[in-house]
């Protein structure tokens, strides 16, 4: 049976704000992280993408916060580290809906936003600080900002801070805040070396926790690939698929070159009859929340997009994923699928695979542990024989194994 809200010894104020919300019930990253976290262990949790994570680790530090109210003005107590800018606005906002009622301010700093506004903003006394680490690193270095008032240090999806490239500034930061009593570690996929070597340098004895899925949701998207012969079969294909279902769409591509030119070639298919709009990682912020709007605002739209856009990005009712171009990695392609069918809804993830992009799919296939159907649409079908999914093995490998069989004879 689901636990309510009351069973956590959370603040009346807190679940007041849960149930304006209709969150009637915790999810099962929440049942699990919110107690551990409250008891002041460090926590690596694994779960994934659309699963309430946000709120299994803001839950606890606002807890905290209303638990040992703070003894004079001053700068954050709880920092906040995302990945993308997207990611760290969707965060700040959640926070910011627990400040009618119980008084914590949460601020947010990100690239693209004018210096002198951020500066003005952290002068004055908040409580939890959202931010991405380039620009935090960037204020901490010109000594606009400090750390030492951190009480818990919380890295959300900490597999895609390595893969930017942010390790070394994220450990600077912990360094910095070494007055922390807490950290916790969150991402929808944990199983590499490289995050588990990152957790121990920044963790003390943490509590690791994984929620996978109940049974009954893992099948609530629907995917399967559609084998392409050229880029131009690989247009058609894209453009009968989305067609076929209306709604929020998201187009996922390698380059930022590609996404203009699917854009455009979009845009001269459909005409007025469906918005599409871009994102990528060059984008001013002003633009990227415009787009971000129009998402929330515009039931038929599609977006098309690099995998900036792959993580934390929170919509609703996002019908469709279209992999026009597969990842090079296949834990990406989770985080892509993740965009659609959210809060319990059910969604599609399609993928346009040409044969050049064979051995990208096999990866994807041994990742998820399943082989993803192959369908044809009627007039579509490919007329070529698709390579082997399966990685070859290299001729000096052969030779050894040929060479060992003659020893043997």
């Amino acid at each position: 049976m689901t636990p309510d809200w009351e069973e956590f010894d959370l603040d009346d104020r807190l679940i007041a704000v849960l149930r304006d919300a209709e969150l009637n019930k915790p999810a099962k990253v929440q049942q699990q992280s919110i107690p551990a976290a409250l008891d002041g262990r460090d926590l690596l949790i694994s779960a994934p993408t659309g699963t309430g994570k946000t709120l299994a680790f803001l839950l606890p530090a606002l807890q905290h916060l209303l638990d040992f109210p703070r003894q004079q003005p001053g700068p954050a107590r709880i920092l906040v580290l995302a990945p993308t800018r997207e990611l760290a606005e969707q965060i700040h906002e959640q926070a910011k809906q627990f400040e009618a009622k119980t008084g914590l301010t949460s601020v947010v700093v990100t690239g693209g936003i004018n210096y002198g506004s951020q500066l003005s903003v952290l002068e004055k006394t908040h409580d939890i600080l959202v931010a991405t680490p380039g620009r935090l690193m960037d204020l901490l270095e010109a000594e606009q900002y400090n750390l030492e008032g951190i009480e818990w240090l919380i890295i959300d999806e900490a597999d895609r801070m390595l893969d930017m490239g942010f390790a070394a500034t994220v450990k600077e930061m912990a360094l910095q805040a070494r007055h922390r009593q807490q950290s916790l570690l969150l991402s929808a996929t944990l199983n590499s070396s490289g995050v588990i070597k990152f957790s121990r340098e920044l963790l003390t004895e943490p509590e690791y926790i994984d929620v996978q899925p109940p049974k009954r949701e893992r099948g609530k998207i629907l995917q399967w690939v559609h084998l392409a012969d050229t880029d131009e079969h690989k247009r058609k294909l894209l453009m009968s698929v989305l067609q076929a279902h209306p709604g929020r769409q998201f187009v996922f591509v390698r380059t930022r070159e590609r996404v203009e030119l699917i854009a455009n070639f979009l845009r001269s298919q459909f005409g007025t009859g469906r918005k599409i709009v871009t994102l990528r990682g060059d984008m001013p912020q002003s633009d990227r929340q415009r787009i971000m709007n129009e998402l929330k605002q515009t039931t038929e739209i599609t977006l098309v997009a690099t995998d900036i856009a792959a993580r934390g990005l929170d919509v609703d009712d996002i019908t469709l994923v279209v992999n026009y171009d597969l990842p090079k990695q296949a834990d990406v392609y989770l985080h892509r699928i993740g965009r659609t069918a959210r809060g319990g809804q059910k969604g599609t993830a399609v993928s346009l695979v040409e044969a050049h992009d064979a051995l990208l799919l096999g990866r994807v296939e041994r990742y998820l542990d399943a082989k993803l159907d192959r369908r044809t649409i009627e007039g579509l079908k490919p007329q070529y024989k698709f390579p082997s999914t399966e990685k070859s093995r290299s001729k000096k490998k052969v030779k050894k194994k040929t060479d060992k069989k003659k020893k043997s004879r």
